[in-house]
């Protein structure tokens, strides 16, 4: 028991002296009130406004280096969404895509994966990624990341994202409404960090340095994106799915037509960070 103890003190002190060695990084989300045309391409001269998260480090196959092939990433938002535009450097285009469904693995294939840490606790985190072909993902990270019962992709919401392959380089394009994530009124500031997996250079990197004994998507090693203005209240999203049925049947033999028709929907509340109210109506 003594061993074990000296042992954990001994891991907690070289966790704390590494942390305290790297610069808290952070970026400025500058609110707009423009509007940006989803295509995956960040040619809106908005963007060009916009400051970037950018030096990203190794994570594998080491992780006291600035990575080889770097990840720009640019923020911007108004009152209904978050607009993200990502600019990341390959060695090729020769991209390994183990999967175009979404909610995809984003082992062994290449994708870049943004947490956010809304209510600055390093507990919990809402996760969304996307690969080259704009193949979609979003989930939830609870217990700070530490293992992998913290990490689910069960979690769904609405949002768009589209990408671009270019010689060298691929682009991506996210807007997620501010009704995906759940914060504070007046809230300044979200807790940010990004990782990226690059098959053709054999590279895992991420924005704020994180040591390997760590795991990639844990909430331990963030910085800080600010908003330029107070963000107003958190809204619960609403999803309604209306629908129309109508139906004949014909019984030939005993000259007998009945008609049938009928009108409903489907509705889908958020309850919490996890969970969902699915709310079907007939008539």
């Amino acid at each position: 028991m003594f061993n074990l103890r000296w042992l954990a003190f001994f891991f907690l002190c070289s966790v704390l002296s590494y942390s305290q060695e790297l610069p808290e990084k952070s970026f400025t989300v500058k609110y707009i009130t423009e509007e940006i045309t989803l295509d995956g391409a960040l040619d809106d001269y908005v963007w060009g406004l916009a400051e970037a998260a950018d030096d990203f480090w190794e994570y594998f196959p080491v992780d006291s280096l600035p990575a080889r092939e770097q990840t720009e990433i640019k923020m911007l938002y108004d009152d209904t969404n978050l607009y993200i535009g990502i600019t990341v450097y390959t060695a090729g285009s020769d991209y390994a895509i183990q999967s175009l469904r979404r909610d995809f693995r984003a082992g062994n294939s290449d994708n870049i994966t943004l947490l956010f840490d809304t209510f600055n606790d390093a507990n919990n985190a809402f996760l969304f990624g996307i690969n080259p072909y704009g193949v979609r993902r979003e989930g939830l990270v609870s217990g700070g990341g530490l293992n992998l019962r913290g990490f689910t992709i069960s979690w769904d919401v609405k949002w768009k994202g589209e990408s671009r392959i270019y010689d060298g380089y691929y682009t991506s394009e996210l807007v997620i409404p501010l009704t995906s994530f759940k914060f504070r009124e007046g809230e300044t500031k979200w807790r940010f960090n990004s990782y990226r997996f690059d098959t053709q250079s054999n590279e895992q990197s991420t924005w704020v340095r994180i040591p390997q004994n760590q795991n990639i998507y844990g909430l331990t090693f963030m910085g800080e994106m600010r908003f330029e203005k107070p963000l107003g209240k958190s809204r619960t999203p609403l999803a309604l799915i209306p629908y129309v049925a109508a139906g004949t049947f014909n019984d030939r033999e005993n000259s007998d037509q009945q008609n049938s028709f009928s009108v409903g929907g489907d509705a889908k509340v958020s309850i919490g960070n996890s969970m969902n109210l699915d709310v079907t109506i007939l008539r």
